[in-house]
């Protein structure tokens, strides 16, 4: 920081005196000094000023001569009543009239000191420095008889009139005041140019239009988010009137009269929709000003949504495209033809799939291509949550909406996906209460938090993902069909991977390559390509993955096993009934193997990759039947 400041002394005394005191300062530059020079007097101000200095110290006629003429501060070195009385012992020495020369600033009342002083005095006044000369030649035919006693000017004039005169010199205490408040006031002006400087940037940088005007009405702040949101430069409007200006601000000004503020307005300006919050600036309890922010509704929700985007860009983007897609299949290409399409379009669909062969996939691939593709995709796996979860997870929660909610609330996964894409896996598998709530958010385009009063607008595109035929469902009246016509604008159907057996070598030896960690990947003989090609992939792509997971670590392909369970159940039933016959001596139940030969049966199924949905349609039962043969079962 640069602490500056220029003094003109107005006689040899003072700057020795200041040379004396601030020896080290006017070393180090932090002082700068001139004497007081009539014939340049009123150019020494500006002088300093382009040296560096900010304030500038001058005494009697150099203050009347440096005022005005600079813009940074001068302080006047006054002349004080003790100054006054001792040039006034001084030149009574010399037995003559005195003439004191004192300029309007300067304070002295001779009639408080008249009858201590033993010599006559004259008062003579000066209110700008042109009258100096003139009040100091009046003396000039009678220079014999009289002492001038002032300033530097007044004394620089008698000794031009061959006139005796004293100079009233400032005491040390003096002199050290003045500058230390010179110094003061250099300090407090960067501090104010500071805090304005900080004010204004901050003022500048938030989201937020602000305009400020003052008790009479005139704009007096103007942010650059009010140049970009009203079209208009600072510099063209600042210090006008705001209902000139912008007469459809007006109503800000009736904050003044009602001394009442304004949250939340939603107001018109032009072609712009804005939030407005007005507040009075008060000051000692009289309102001085209004200060108005503006938020563009259209930019507000646009920063909101990079806000989520960001806030949540690690769980919330899509990794797949249609390049990651392998096949040599007619059918399947077929699809992925059709999926792109549903890609560039902006409709709800229906992806119909058995599990693993690839629903999600496709889901992130047509994100990937729609219009939506810079903003959030968000999946959720329906059937993998309970109904009250689910719909937290979905819709948010307010804090304190119920036990355990998370300190201030949570948002749903229909919020974050806000603007992007939400995959809505397994939907055959939600209750029909959710059902309801689900169809509200098609037809409404809004939520609300679970514990909340309030709506929350949305911007989601629906993807669902289904492994049972929602007609179906429709029929058993487990899915409403008001939701199943919304969601179902665009459907696609991808084919099981028994379907597509020209799918299945190129998928594996895919898999093996990802999996072999060096080395060149297992040869693939006729063998081993008859027995990947006879098994019926229950599981789909993702039981090939698996599959070649363990065939790169165990070298076996452990599907065998699987289709003997599959196919053999009766040998199996015989086995285990020879082995009761021959451990035990009692009749046997038939139902009782029966269930035992069931789980037994689920058990295999599930550890080829199969969902329960697909079990229970093997089993021709339904999804309720499937889970209390499990539980009586005592599966885990």
């Amino acid at each position: 920081m640069d602490r500056k400041i220029g003094i003109i002394a107005n006689s040899k005394e003072l700057k020795e005196t200041i040379e004396r005191f601030y020896a080290e300062d006017i070393k180090n530059g932090n002082i700068i000094m001139d004497i007081l020079d009539p014939e340049r007097i009123g150019e020494q101000g500006a002088e300093l000023e382009r040296k560096g200095a900010k304030a500038i110290i001058a005494r009697s006629g150099g203050y009347h001569y440096t005022l005005g003429k600079v813009s940074v501060p001068v302080i006047n070195l006054k002349i004080y009543t003790q100054d006054v009385l001792y040039a006034i012992m001084v030149a009574e020495k010399y037995n003559k009239k005195l003439i004191l020369v004192l300029s309007n600033y300067d304070e002295f009342d001779y009639s408080e000191w008249k009858n201590l002083i033993r010599s006559e005095i004259i008062m003579e006044k000066y209110y700008s420095a042109e009258e100096i000369e003139g009040v100091v030649s009046k003396y000039k035919d009678v220079y014999n008889e009289i002492v001038i006693i002032g300033g530097g000017f007044p004394c620089s004039f008698a000794e031009s009139f061959n006139m005796d005169y004293v100079n009233i010199i400032s005491r040390e205490e003096t002199v050290r005041d003045i500058v230390s408040r010179a110094w003061q006031i250099v300090d407090n002006i960067y501090e104010h140019k500071f805090n304005n400087s900080l004010l204004t940037n901050v003022l500048d940088h938030v989201h937020d239009a602000v305009v400020t005007i003052d008790k009479i009405g005139n704009i007096i702040f103007f942010n650059e988010r009010a140049e970009e949101l009203f079209k208009k430069k600072k510099r063209s409007i600042i210090y006008t009137n705001l209902k000139k200006s912008f007469p459809e601000l007006s109503f800000i000004c009736d904050a003044l009269t009602k001394n009442k503020g304004i949250t939340d307005e939603i107001v018109h300006i032009r072609d712009v929709v804005a939030t407005a919050n007005i507040s009075p600036i008060g000051v000692d309890g009289q309102i001085e000003g209004v200060l108005c922010t503006f938020q563009d509704i259209t930019q507000l929700q646009g920063l909101e949504k990079k806000i989520r985007f960001e806030l949540n860009k690690k769980g919330l983007t899509a990794r797949h495209n249609f390049g990651d897609f392998l096949t040599n299949n007619h059918q399947m290409k077929n699809v992925l033809e059709k999926a792109n399409k549903i890609g560039h379009s902006d409709s709800n669909a229906i992806i119909y799939g058995e599990s693993g062969t690839g629903k999600e996939l496709i889901s992130q691939s047509i994100h990937n291509i729609s219009k939506r593709k810079d903003a959030p995709f968000v999946a959720v796996n329906c059937a993998a949550l309970t109904e009250s979860l689910l719909e937290s997870e979905l819709f948010g929660y307010e804090e304190g909406a119920f036990t355990g909610a998370r300190k201030g609330g949570k948002p749903g996964l229909f919020e974050l996906a806000h603007g992007g894409t939400i995959l809505l896996d397994e939907i055959n598998s939600i209750s029909i209460n959710l059902q309801t709530k689900l169809l509200r958010v098609l037809e409404e385009k809004e939520i609300m938090r679970i514990g909340s009063d309030y709506v929350i607008p949305l911007d989601v595109r629906i993807l669902a993902a289904a492994n049972e035929n929602l007609k179906d469902k429709i029929l058993e009246g487990s899915f409403r069909s008001d939701l199943f016509y919304r969601l179902s604008v665009l459907s696609l159907n991808i084919p099981p991977l028994r379907n597509r057996k020209d799918d299945i070598i190129l998928l594996f030896r895919y898999f093996l390559s990802v999996f072999k960690e060096e080395g060149n990947i297992p040869e693939i003989n006729d063998s081993l390509k008859e027995q990947l090609l006879n098994y019926s992939w229950p599981g789909n792509v993702r039981e090939v993955k698996n599959v070649a997971e363990r065939y790169v670590l165990l070298g076996e392909l452990g599907i065998e096993e699987g289709e003997k369970d599959t196919w053999n159940l009766n040998d199996r039933c015989e086995e285990n009934r020879a082995n009761e016959s021959e451990s035990v001596d009692f009749s046997l139940d038939l139902k009782e193997i029966n269930n035992f030969v069931e789980l037994k049966v689920i058990d295999m199924l599930e550890k080829q990759g199969m969902s329960k949905n697909d079990i229970a349609k093997v089993l021709g039962i339904s999804r309720s039947t499937l889970w209390n043969k499990i539980n009586k079962g005592d599966m885990s």
